[in-house]
């Protein structure tokens, strides 16, 4: 988001690499070197990014801008991190668009002369968001309300679900916690067959496996892996968070309404 709202005018650089599962990043010497060099520190909060204090910190005069400050957080449920911040907001459309104004402020601070730059970028970016907006808006007319339930690996995408109308459910909480006990199975399965929910998914950043067996313990499709913590490589089918965003919504319109996609 940061890219394409900077254009040519801001050299944006991450610390993490596309594919990293970022809730256990463990920073090095040289994502020091880089983030001292900084003329703004984006972050997107909600503990997120707890890793990153540990040298952000240190770095004294160089202004930061946390992309959720003035959001409400929805909460974890669930395990060690129960009650706190779901970190993944940036999942849903409508919570991107927070994100576009924050980076767009943040911006022109460090950059007033290319006020005019950022807001026509930041314009341009959000009409995107609308649109993918009003696609999942239109589709969930046609989803049976009972089957309204996104089965997931991880607790990921509940941003997401709570504005389109969605309930939840997955494996585990947070992929920290990445842990698939008997119990936590037996759930998910439980709820998958009263619901009578057509897929399940997982996410790109962990393994499929346990997933795979909801699928097949309750005569489900598997509808394959959404992106959320990690863009894909430039090949792929998420190397930016538009098509990130496109991604997904794919799935899901696959997956729960197969005969029109």
């Amino acid at each position: 988001m940061a890219r394409s709202i900077a254009g040519e005018r801001l050299e944006v650089k991450s610390i993490t690499k596309p594919g990293v599962e970022i809730h256990g990043y463990k920073p090095t010497p040289s994502d020091l070197v880089k983030s001292s060099k900084a003329n703004l520190i984006i972050e997107n909060g909600l503990g997120l990014e707890l890793w990153a204090r540990k040298f952000t910190s240190s770095l004294d005069g160089i202004p930061k801008v946390v992309l959720t400050d003035g959001m409400k957080p929805l909460l974890i449920e669930g395990d060690v991190y129960n009650g706190k911040p779901n970190p993944h907001a940036w999942i849903s459309p409508k919570r991107a668009l927070h994100y576009v104004d924050k980076l767009m402020e943040a911006f022109i601070s460090i950059d007033p002369e290319g006020e005019s730059f950022y807001l026509k970028k930041g314009k341009s970016y959000k009409k995107e968001l609308r649109q993918i907006d009003k696609e999942l808006t239109i589709a969930l007319k046609e989803i049976p309300p009972h089957q309204r339930l996104l089965v997931t690996c991880e607790g990921a995408l509940s941003y997401l679900a709570s504005d389109y109308g969605f309930q939840e459910a997955y494996l585990w909480p947070v992929n920290a916690e990445s842990q698939v006990t008997p119990r936590r199975m037996e759930r998910l399965i439980e709820k998958v067959v009263k619901t009578k929910v057509p897929v399940v998914f997982c996410e790109s950043t962990v393994s499929e496996k346990p997933q795979l067996e909801v699928a097949r313990a309750t005569k489900t499709t598997f509808g394959g892996k959404f992106f959320v913590d990690s863009l894909s490589d430039a090949d792929g089918p998420a190397p930016n968070l538009l098509d990130l965003q496109r991604h997904n919504l794919k799935l899901i319109l696959n997956g729960f309404l197969p005969t029109k996609n």
